[in-house]
């Protein structure tokens, strides 16, 4: 066997489509199949063999229940230098931004690059293969670029490989701090000028085996309306991922309306927008009206539940959304914790608190939402499936632990969803190379310490 080819056992396997609809994830049979070896050559999966009772000689062994890879659609890898700093006293999203404007104005490339390298790490250690980092810190403090202008960028790039993870930047516009207002003294690291700016020096990225390149409107307040389409056209003409945050805020939705006459949803349907390439991230607070604007255009719905809740932004509406033809996808968005089976767990249960009745997705439509489908909304349409052809990236999660001991192996997808945790996840394989092996990184060998020491170089002083 070459280095670039290996084969995996898989105990317990998930094969086949995950289903997107609300109906049972079990119609033509359980999809779990236990003893399962896939075979990888040059990192994609060249063949699955079921009903393999033992391991063939060579294999590695995958104990636990084997899903495609997790990706983590919504991403701000230097929020996690927020996390419990922000639990202390009250707040608000807007008094919650203040903080984190105080932590992006310390980032240099190098505390940025050591700071994602150990989220990275710590993403991949919950099964997460893949992250689309929504990344708008571009320049340094006070807005003059890097000699590299991409600098930040690239350091971001270098942590996802170092970390063993696929990345797509979705380089962001930021260019002004409301409607019809410059940027503030924060947020000038942030800005290029105007959207043609932005363009050329996004264009300076480059692809590579690990990555990919898309683009993101921070939001309808910080990027003019009449320069909203420059950015849908760099989009469009690279056929690359689009993503916007969306009605995250009330007080968003009514300042749109007193600028523009429109909701924020409307205004990016004006202006080219919404589309299939493009995912609204939150989408929280909707008319009837942007429902169906939304589902209408295919545009993807990203979901961050565990942020959503934190921030006390609200619940959106994922169901109708979904019903309306968005697909959905999950993000950990400021990592007040980093992880997707919380994020899909949490979607169906808000959904539950908002209308007190259970079992608005099944287990498996949700790990759709985590893993096709979130590959899909970055660019990565090749991942998310356990099939010949696909690339090979795989979560295991123990089902042997204090929390998934006991259901039968084919209740797998409903243990992961709603009784496993982040800390189950037993391995993690990126391209067919073993990441996560029994709950280790093999490239970042003490994670927590990586972390410690990232955000603590980001302490005020």
């Amino acid at each position: 066997m070459t280095a670039a080819q290996r084969t995996y056992w898989l105990e317990h396997a998930w094969l086949g489509a995950l289903p997107r609809a609300l109906g049972s994830a079990r119609a033509g049979g359980n999809p779990i199949g236990p003893g399962v070896t896939v075979a990888v050559q040059d990192g994609r999966i060249t063949a699955v063999h079921p009903d393999t009772p033992t391991p063939p000689p060579g294999a590695e062994v995958l104990r636990g229940l084997t899903l495609p890879g997790l990706a983590n659609a919504h991403s701000h890898a230097f929020h996690r230098a927020l996390r419990s700093a922000v639990q202390v006293g009250s707040g608000t999203f807007w008094t919650w931004r203040d903080v984190m404007y105080a932590t992006a104005g310390r980032l240099t490339p190098d505390t940025y690059h050591a700071l994602a390298r150990a989220v990275y790490a710590e993403m991949a250690l919950a099964g997460i293969t893949a992250v689309g980092e929504f990344h708008y810190v571009h320049h340094a403090p006070g807005g003059t670029p890097y000699a590299d202008p991409n600098a930040m960028g690239e350091a971001l790039l270098a942590a996802a490989a170092d970390a063993g993870i696929r990345i797509t930047l979705l380089d962001t516009a930021y260019l002004s701090s409301g409607f019809g207002r410059p940027p503030t003294a924060h947020q000038l690291r942030f800005s290029d000028g105007d959207a043609d700016a932005w363009a050329t020096r996004c264009s300076l990225l480059k692809e590579r085996d690990h990555a990919r390149i898309g683009a993101a409107v921070h939001s309808v307040r910080a990027v003019p309306a009449e320069q909203l389409a420059t950015v849908a056209r760099w989009a469009e003409e690279r056929r690359a991922p689009l993503h916007v945050h969306l009605s995250e805020q009330t007080a968003e939705n009514d300042a749109c309306r007193e600028a523009h006459g429109c909701t924020p949803t409307q205004l990016l349907a004006l202006h080219g927008v919404l589309g299939p390439r493009t995912t609204g991230v939150h989408n929280t607070h909707l008319t009837a009206e942007d429902i169906a604007l939304i589902g209408g255009s295919g545009t993807g719905t990203c979901m961050c539940p565990t942020t959503e809740r934190d921030l006390a932004d609200g619940i959106g509406p994922a169901a109708a959304l979904q019903n309306e033809g968005s697909p959905l996808s999950l993000g950990s968005d400021s990592h007040a914790v980093i992880d997707l089976l919380e994020e899909a767990r949490a979607m169906e249960l808000n959904e539950r608190l908002r209308t007190r009745t259970r079992g608005h997705w099944t287990a498996a439509a949700l790990l759709r939402a985590a893993t096709a489908d979130g590959h899909a909304a970055l660019g990565w349409g090749e991942a998310g499936t356990i099939e010949p052809g696909a690339l090979a990236d795989l979560t295991t999660i123990a089902l042997d632990s204090v929390r998934t001991a006991g259901p039968l192996p084919g209740l797998g997808a409903e243990t992961a969803v709603f009784a496993a945790t982040a800390a189950d996840v037993r391995h993690t394989v990126v391209g067919g190379r073993h990441v996560v092996r029994d709950g280790a990184h093999t490239l970042v060998p003490d994670v927590p310490g990586a972390l410690a020491r990232a955000v603590d170089a980001l302490r005020a002083r």
